[in-house]
């Protein structure tokens, strides 16, 4: 009795929910609810994501807009990883003064709605420079203190158009002695409003600029870098009133919808950890069972059948939806401002649930080839791949070190990785070939053999390989669904038992007609 009952609880723990429907008369509450969850989730996703792209676009285009009004002479492209550049003593003075006049006239020239941040805050420029020396470049002569020193002024906005403001701007702090500086680094904080997301029936946000414009003199190669970095915070509205009825409701109709994704999402957590507990306590009545009656332990193998792993996801994704969802009530009703802590979990959450449906699909012979091949070539490619990885690592080592000097993608480490993998691809290969400086005739022919060898190795032979271990897995599973898979100790004891005990399918008419 013992025997059987245990067979039979084995039996129905690894049905699909429509045979234990027909076999128990037991809803399937988890598929109807993923499935239902699938929608609430993307739908939310949809909204929050509709919302954060005004989020996105109001930052992009007030970066262009503070580049557009500080810089001078700034042509609407950035040059490489910085704006633009100045070459002469005279571009400097006046991109500098440029500056501090665009500041002080940034309310009357502005098509934003901007202001500054209140009124202790200002414009600060600080300089870098090395300490007093010497340098006469004709006789081949320098005497300088490489130790550095920062000075730094203030300019407050309502002081700009006073005297005070006339005598910092004439003081000795502005003559450069372009030979020992570093720097000049000018940063200033403006405040903002993102009236826009009004016509998306969503309150307004509340922003504040960090903008810092650095002028780069540390190569002292005779052209200096204007670098423009604009670090923008979402912060709560401290006073606001908006008027009309329709972005109150439509904001509570949301918070309702997340409310029900929240419901949703705990009552899965619910069900799917009650499953996993269940099937623990079924593993170890299995266990003892196996080795009172057999005298031996059951095998790993076995014992990781009973652990489901589409579960664990359904699990992380449910708790990841969760905290999202509690992010996004808050930053909808204005009270919190972290739009890409709540983008990553509601992101990952949603690809988790959607990877969740291949589980269903599984049950289905014909789609349950991807999940198996998976799952018997992901070992295999897992150890490949740590073997290919140190083939890998030692090209991005050597071309970081000999072709960094000569080929801007190879100019630091993250780049070389990046243009290589780009290389395994088959992209932009013309591209990588005829960039190489051919100023050293040695470093040109070592990048050919480099280059060539890379592409022979990586796309004839080792990306082969990996599409191999791939291809011979899914032949092997396809042996075993027209043979048979391997039987292990679990099979075994479950082999000969049959549906004894379950109730029949007539009495589960309503829905077995749709399992069937």
């Amino acid at each position: 009795l013992k025997e059987m009952a245990l067979k039979e609880d084995l039996k129905f723990y690894f049905m699909n929910p429509c045979e234990k429907y027909r076999a128990r008369c037991q809803i399937p509450w988890k598929l109807a609810l993923q499935i239902l969850k699938i929608l609430m989730v993307t739908t939310q996703l949809i909204f929050f994501g509709l919302s954060n792209q005004l989020v996105v676009s109001f930052k992009e285009e007030n970066t262009i807009a503070f580049k557009h009004l500080f810089l001078k002479g700034y042509t609407g492209v950035d040059e490489d990883d910085y704006s633009c550049s100045i070459y002469t003593q005279q571009d400097a003075y006046d991109s500098i003064f440029y500056v501090i006049n665009q500041y002080k006239q940034l309310k009357n020239i502005s098509l934003g709605t901007l202001g500054y941040e209140h009124e202790g805050s200002g414009l600060k420029i600080c300089k870098q420079q090395y300490k007093k020396g010497t340098m006469l470049p004709s006789s081949d002569m320098l005497n300088i203190n490489i130790s550095t020193e920062t000075e730094c002024i203030f300019f407050k906005p309502q002081e700009l158009a006073g005297k005070k403001a006339e005598l910092k701007l004439n003081s000795s702090f502005f003559n450069l002695e372009f030979y020992r500086l570093i720097q000049v680094e000018i940063s200033f904080k403006l405040k903002g409003i993102a009236l826009q997301t009004i016509h998306a029936r969503e309150l307004p946000d509340c922003y504040a600029f960090q903008n810092t414009i650095t002028f780069n003199n540390r190569a002292h190669s005779g052209k200096i870098k204007i670098y423009f970095d604009s670090d923008t915070n979402i912060q709560e509205c401290k006073d606001w009133h908006v008027f009309g009825s329709v972005l109150q409701k439509n904001t509570q109709y949301i918070l309702v919808f997340d409310g029900f994704v929240i419901l949703s999402c705990l009552a899965s957590l619910i069900l799917c950890t009650r499953s996993i507990v269940l099937a623990l306590r079924l593993q170890k009545r299995f266990v003892n069972f196996f080795l009172e009656k057999y005298k031996r332990h059951v095998c790993h193998a076995d014992r990781l059948e009973f652990i489901n792993g589409w579960y664990v996801l359904v699990i992380i994704s449910d708790v990841m939806t969760i905290i999202g969802s509690i992010l996004k009530m808050e930053i909808k009703a204005k009270n919190l401002t972290s739009y890409d802590v709540c983008s990553i979990l509601l992101g990952t959450s949603t690809l988790f649930v959607w990877v969740g449906v291949i589980r269903y699909l599984g049950y289905f012979q014909t789609y349950n080839v991807l999940i198996l091949t998976m799952q018997a070539s992901l070992p295999k490619v897992l150890r490949f791949c740590c073997c290919a990885g140190m083939i890998y690592l030692g090209y991005t080592f050597c071309g970081w070190i000999v072709l960094g000097p000569y080929h801007e993608k190879f100019e630091d480490l993250n780049t070389v990785a990046e243009c290589l993998f780009s290389l395994v691809n088959g992209d932009d290969m013309f591209a990588t070939f005829a960039q190489i400086q051919q100023k050293s005739t040695l470093v040109w022919v070592f990048s050919r053999l480099y280059l060539y060898s890379f592409i022979s190795l990586f796309i004839y032979m080792i990306l082969s390989l990996f599409i191999a271990l791939i291809t011979d897995s899914y032949d092997t599973i396809k042996k075993y669904q027209q043979s048979g898979f391997p039987v292990t100790d679990l099979h075994e004891f479950l082999k000969d038992h049959g549906s004894v005990g379950y109730r029949k399918e007539q009495a589960c008419m309503p829905f077995s007609c749709c399992c069937s």
